[in-house]
């Protein structure tokens, strides 16, 4: 007789959608690179699923080494939409979600981010839960997503770097976790708690909190709040305006500003 399957022992306690998604890019640099394939699994609270898969024209060249990890080449997306086609369709899809994925605080939610920032959609994750499986797995655990599948789900992972598998396999490891460790709550704010004790404040995760104040986490005012160097070193902002840095990031910091500017009129 075979095991029952992790699908029909656990079901992931939830209040509101839960979007697991795998990004396959021309590389790593949020505020240069582009997407070239997204896959989306959402569960809704009464379980049932939608899956998306969708290839998309990064309009810049896709790098050798990038092509040889995801089995995607240039020829292979030549006539897909290009992100600003399916922008409005995917924020329409994500947008009442929680969001998880495997490094996807790291990687796929700043590049997610930056790709919507192009086209003019803000895309919020600051009241949105964020579980990333690498986190709760570096947590239990200590070490790739197919070593991973391996470990939870006892299962070897085929089509690695195939958005779509890849992301099936970040599902079925999460309802692992969850089977496996009694101290892991079912509960996405508790997942979420869990996967960003590092909070996302910008996609170039230039800044963080520290002691509750948003501060710079690069640099030479690094440590420093984001308050302090406004009154400190003013030029600095108009350096970070002008510089080439993501534009979730400029973004932020213009917000922060004109926080700060408010305050000081009262």
């Amino acid at each position: 007789m075979s095991q029952p399957s992790l699908f029909d022992t656990i079901k992931l306690n939830l209040k509101k959608p839960l979007a697991f998604f795998d990004l396959e890019s021309t590389g790593v640099d949020v505020a240069k690179d582009r997407i070239v394939e997204i896959g989306i699994i959402i569960i809704h609270p009464d379980q049932s699923k939608q899956v998306i898969t969708k290839r998309i024209n990064p309009t810049i060249p896709i790098p050798l080494e990038a092509s040889q990890v995801h089995g995607i080449y240039d020829e292979d997306v030549i006539t897909e939409p290009k992100f600003s086609e399916v922008a409005k369709e995917l924020f329409d899809l994500l947008d009442p979600c929680d969001f998880a994925g495997f490094n996807s605080n790291r990687f796929d939610i700043p590049m997610l981010l930056e790709e919507f920032m192009r086209v003019g959609i803000a895309l919020d994750i600051e009241k949105r839960r964020l579980v990333d499986i690498f986190r709760i797995y570096s947590l239990f655990e200590k070490r790739d997503l197919t070593s991973a599948y391996k470990f939870y789900c006892n299962k070897e992972l085929a089509n690695a770097h195939s958005a779509e598998a890849d992301i099936h396999a970040t599902y079925e490891i999460l309802l692992g976790q969850i089977g496996k460790y009694p101290d892991l709550q079912n509960d996405v704010q508790a997942l979420h708690e869990l996967s960003n004790q590092e909070i996302i404040i910008d996609s170039g995760r230039r800044f963080v909190y520290q002691n509750g104040k948003p501060s710079y986490n690069f640099g030479k005012h690094k440590g420093k709040s984001i308050e302090q160097v406004f009154k400190e070193d003013p030029s600095y902002y108009s350096w970070m305006l002008n510089g080439d840095f993501p534009a979730h990031t400029k973004q932020k910091l213009k917000e922060f500003k004109e926080a700060f500017d408010k305050r000081k009129k009262v």
